[in-house]
């Protein structure tokens, strides 16, 4: 894992589990795509432990790698569902708008990196007035799906950033992985479903509790 160099240029967030709740749009979208499948529904925990994967990899994690050939179907009803329902759904993390803005304010860019698509994004951002936070929004589509690190590389380009003076924020050992392939220095917040112990094995700058503790960490407090 690269070394984070001061000062800070920019803070790279994952979004679903990081900055905003959406489990229920997730859970109602997977499940009225099942029911139109015929397939069982799947349970609210299953489909929480799901999030942060891309739609093909919550197909066959939650019904089995058979029902693979059925990813286009399973994502056209996803996404019929999820246009209706994502966005109302969605919650952000309580102090999460005043984080981001108090992290603007200290001039840090900000960006996000995501499998949730930005036709997601950008709306849910929206119901907060935070998406003029954001210089970079890189979803599901718009780069390969992480570990592979093509996201977060875009994200630094379009920032005009340097890897070494940026940090990936996310839930999920796949965050994790997907910043040491990029090799830019990680920190885990425990918003999500993956507990404290399973970050052991990446080297993380920091493991808090949530993203509003960001603005303790000393190379923040460093720009206040």
């Amino acid at each position: 894992m690269s070394h984070l160099k001061l000062p800070v240029q920019t803070i790279i967030f994952d979004f679903d589990y990081t900055l905003v709740d959406s489990a229920w749009g997730t859970i109602d979208g997977v499940n009225f795509a099942f029911e139109e499948m015929g397939l069982p529904l799947a349970s609210d925990d299953a489909v929480r432990r799901t999030i942060g994967l891309s739609l093909p990899d919550i197909l066959t994690a939650l019904a089995g790698n058979a029902y693979a050939k059925y990813v286009d179907e399973f994502t056209r009803l996803f996404f019929q569902r999820a246009d209706e329902t994502m966005v109302a759904l969605a919650e952000f993390y309580p102090g999460v708008p005043q984080t981001v803005k108090a992290l603007r304010g200290l001039g840090i860019q900000l960006a996000i990196v995501s499998q949730k698509t930005r036709r997601y994004i950008q709306p849910i951002l929206e119901k907060e007035n935070l998406l003029d936070s954001f210089e970079a929004i890189v979803g599901g589509g718009d780069a390969a799906y992480k570990p592979d690190p093509e996201g977060l590389q875009l994200a630094i380009a379009q920032t005009d950033s340097a890897a070494e003076n940026c940090l990936y924020v996310g839930d999920s050992v796949t965050d994790a992985e997907t910043a040491r392939r990029a090799d830019i220095a990680f920190i885990a917040v425990l918003s999500g479903v993956t507990p404290r112990a399973a970050f052991e094995d990446y080297d993380a700058y920091a493991v808090l509790e949530d993203v509003s503790e960001l603005l303790s960490l000393e190379p923040v407090r460093r720009l206040q």
